[in-house]
């Protein structure tokens, strides 16, 4: 008699399909993992396809380049860290707080580099957006690496990179 009860016991436990273990773990975690995913989404994936001033510049020909590489890259005579190009984008940052600006379809960003002569390029960078205007106008010796201001804006900018401590 005992026989028996158990393999009834065994027979009503195999009647009963198995749940598959993967299976049941999800259907436990998944409010879980569709809140994970949901942050991901609204929190991280933003900020790495973030605009920035320097994904928003123009391709330009090798020595147009060079040029306007010398002039986003100086850091003061002190060679302080800070440079043309975050002084810019820190300017660009205090007009438009807590905005992107970038991702903007009213936002335009136009950089020219013309050739004055042999070794020396004009470089024009002008931001407009739906609040106004900023341009900066510099002169660029590739040879000597010397920059030139040639407006106002571009002076203070320059001004800021060599006097930062």
């Amino acid at each position: 008699m005992k026989k028996d009860s158990k393999k009834n016991k065994k027979n009503n436990k195999d009647s009963k399909p198995k749940e598959n273990s993967f299976k049941s773990f999800l259907k436990k975690r998944a409010p879980l993992y569709l809140a994970v995913i949901a942050l991901v989404v609204v929190f991280v994936i933003p900020e790495l396809t973030k605009g920035t001033l320097e994904s928003s510049l123009p391709e330009l020909s090798a020595a147009e380049q060079e040029a306007v590489d010398i002039l986003m890259g100086y850091n003061g005579p002190n060679e302080s860290g800070l440079t043309v190009m975050d002084a810019i984008s820190i300017e660009i940052d205090e007009v438009y707080p807590n905005e992107k600006i970038y991702d903007d379809g009213r936002t335009e960003v136009e950089l020219v580099a013309t050739d004055v002569s042999a070794e020396e390029y004009q470089i024009v960078l002008n931001f407009k957006s739906h609040k106004g205007e900023m341009n900066y106008d510099w002169s660029v010796n590739t040879d000597s690496g010397e920059i030139i201001s040639n407006n106002e804006e571009s002076k203070r900018i320059i001004s800021l990179v060599d006097f930062y401590d």
